[in-house]
């Protein structure tokens, strides 16, 4: 397994996550991919040089919820500043796009402006991507987290997403072990092994992730459980920090996340409570609490679906990148916080999660209910009642983001208490 998070995305995050929260108004970054991943200022003044210098005619749009301020955000920055630089396409980014009318009219402006292909990488976006792929039929509209395109059938409409539940059941792995650590060493009993998760949202992208991180650390301490609890915002720092803190004092002796902003880590860092992190190292602010982190590589994808539009291929309707093309990745361990043994571990599971040999959603290591399932209707194909409709267990195992990209597991299993929720 490949464990890489590059220097720049580690300083870039943390700088920026610690530094003031990006405003309101979009922003657009415009620059060419022979410009160094520099900074966003350094790009758009060498546009006009960089442009000329492109090896394609082929420029690309990039729509972001938010900024660089959002760790989130920053994976998918730092992923199309790689791809284009490495395929020498000029490009164009637009950040702090909300999920409204306000990122079809991003998507149109980037058409307007030449792009032949555009991302946009938060799930809200998806209705007014369409949108735009219905008014520009002669671009493609890549959408991430996204869960209609294999029913709204456009030619230039795609979603992706990659197996981030083997990433985050990895994590789940390094929690484990340094569970076991900690009582081995006295401080806790193998029942106060309480995890807590600070999460965004009640969707099947979150709940797929913490059952799958629980799972992970339940392969390594069975008696661990798990406490969640919901901020109802994507990136809410002050949110973040106080749920992480809520879970603290509640009992939870390590804790983990699915939402963008530094306030869990930093509310571990205070109280001295291990910490598993998401879309990045956090480890220079958190260096006593920082365990590891699981994120998506997006370069792959931007990669297949820039070439595809260079060479005027097809692109997939749904495409999911895994561990082996690099999609899914963790960073390095903080070693001076990870138990002894934490990396063997995570190679060996590692190995088998690529071979098939283990599953994630193995369905003989949870049950619902108190029962195992054998069957369960998930709603693959989106509608207003949010109805199943496939059949997602088979061969022992809830096969996810196999009939679609996007997550659909949402399942409610044994040994994890929601605090709250939020939709």
């Amino acid at each position: 397994m490949k464990k890489k998070v590059a220097a720049l995305l580690a300083m870039a995050m943390i700088t920026a996550a610690l530094g003031a929260c990006g405003g309101s108004s979009a922003q657009t970054t415009t620059a060419a991919a022979s410009a160094a991943a520099g900074s966003t200022a350094a790009a758009a003044e060498s546009n006009a040089e960089t442009k000329a210098e492109a090896k394609s005619d082929v420029k690309v749009g990039f729509i972001c919820l938010h900024d660089e301020n959002s760790t989130y955000d920053l994976n998918f920055i730092n992923a199309a500043k790689a791809a284009c630089e490495k395929l020498g396409v000029a490009y164009e980014i637009k950040t702090n796009i909300p999920e409204g009318q306000e990122c079809y009219n991003a998507a149109a402006e980037l058409a307007d402006s030449g792009c032949s292909i555009v991302f946009a990488d938060s799930f809200g976006h998806e209705d007014y991507m369409i949108e735009a792929a219905k008014e520009f039929p002669e671009v493609q509209f890549c959408h991430a987290t996204g869960t209609k395109a294999h029913t709204e059938n456009l030619d230039n409409y795609h979603n992706a997403f990659a197996s981030i539940y083997e990433g985050r059941y990895l994590a789940g792995v390094a929690a484990g072990k340094k569970l076991e650590q900690m009582i081995a060493d006295g401080k806790i009993t193998e029942d106060q092994a309480k995890i807590g998760y600070v999460g965004a949202f009640t969707y099947a992208e979150v709940i797929s992730g913490y059952t799958s991180f629980f799972l992970g650390a339940r392969s390594v301490v069975p008696s661990a459980t798990m406490d969640v609890t919901f901020t109802g915002s994507w990136y809410d720092e002050t949110a973040e920090k106080e749920g992480a803190t809520k879970l603290i004092n509640d009992g939870c002796v390590l804790i983990s996340q699915h939402a963008d902003s530094m306030g869990a880590p930093t509310a571990c860092e205070n109280a001295g409570v291990p910490d598993v992190s998401y879309n990045g190292s956090t480890e220079e602010a958190c260096p006593n609490t920082y365990i590891v982190s699981s994120r998506i590589n997006w370069t792959p994808y931007y990669e297949h679906a820039i070439k595809a539009v260079m060479e005027g291929s097809k692109i997939e309707a749904d495409w999911t990148g895994t561990l082996k093309t690099d999609s899914v990745v963790l960073t390095d361990l903080n070693k001076n916080v990870a138990a002894d043994g934490t990396q063997e571990a995570l190679d060996e599971a590692a190995k088998k999660l690529e071979s098939g040999e283990i599953h994630v959603f193995d369905t003989s290591k949870f049950t619902v209910d108190g029962k195992q399932l054998d069957s369960y209707m998930a709603d693959v194909d989106t509608d207003p009642e949010f109805k199943g409709d496939t059949e997602v267990i088979a061969d022992g195992y809830f096969h996810e983001s196999e009939y679609r990209s996007a997550p659909y597991f949402d399942l409610k299993i044994d040994g994890i208490k929601l605090l709250d929720t939020a939709q």
